[in-house]
């Protein structure tokens, strides 16, 4: 269960249906937007907490993940469609005028932050066919290998990681 400091969310096997992207429809857009606001493996990049930001975020991280990592375009998908949850959720549930976004890649793993100043934790709740919206945390952990939240003495770090394969 989400909401416990420093515990990780196990994947359960099964696969959430998401939406199909097209990695090249953005790429432009993409390599302007790392130039304009940072590159999110090198440093946190800030983001106001608008809904727009989702946008910005995406580039971000289809950027880095497709040409940086060169990740496959599914798993490129998968992990952009988490960062636009997490940054919903963010944008949506913390009244924080910014936020932190940070990408990690270890051997093996890709790693996605993101930090708020609020202490309130997330919350996985059940999902019913006919939701128009609370799926977020489920995409989240369906999706991804393992999922967690770290508090901090100022906010909270709302992360996910993904398993895959070194080139």
């Amino acid at each position: 269960m989400a909401g416990l400091e420093g515990i990780e969310q196990p994947r359960q096997h099964g696969r959430a249906t998401a939406a199909r992207w097209s990695p090249a429809v953005e790429d432009e857009q993409a390599l302007s937007t790392l130039e304009l606001l940072g590159d999110p493996t090198e440093a946190e990049v800030p983001l106001p907490s608008r809904p727009e930001s989702a946008a910005a975020a995406r580039r971000l991280a289809q950027v880095v993940l497709l040409r940086q990592w060169g990740l496959t375009p599914r798993m490129t998908e998968d992990a952009v469609l988490l960062v636009s949850e997490l940054v919903g959720n963010a944008v949506r549930h913390t009244g924080a005028r910014v936020f932190g976004l940070r990408m990690r890649h270890r051997r093996g793993w890709i790693r996605v932050e993101i930090r708020d100043p609020s202490r309130g934790l997330p919350c996985l709740m059940p999902v019913q066919e006919t939701d128009v919206s609370g799926r977020g945390l489920f995409l989240v952990d369906k999706l991804s290998d393992r999922w967690g939240v770290d508090l901090l003495p100022r906010g909270k770090t709302t992360w996910f990681e993904m398993r895959v394969a070194d080139r």
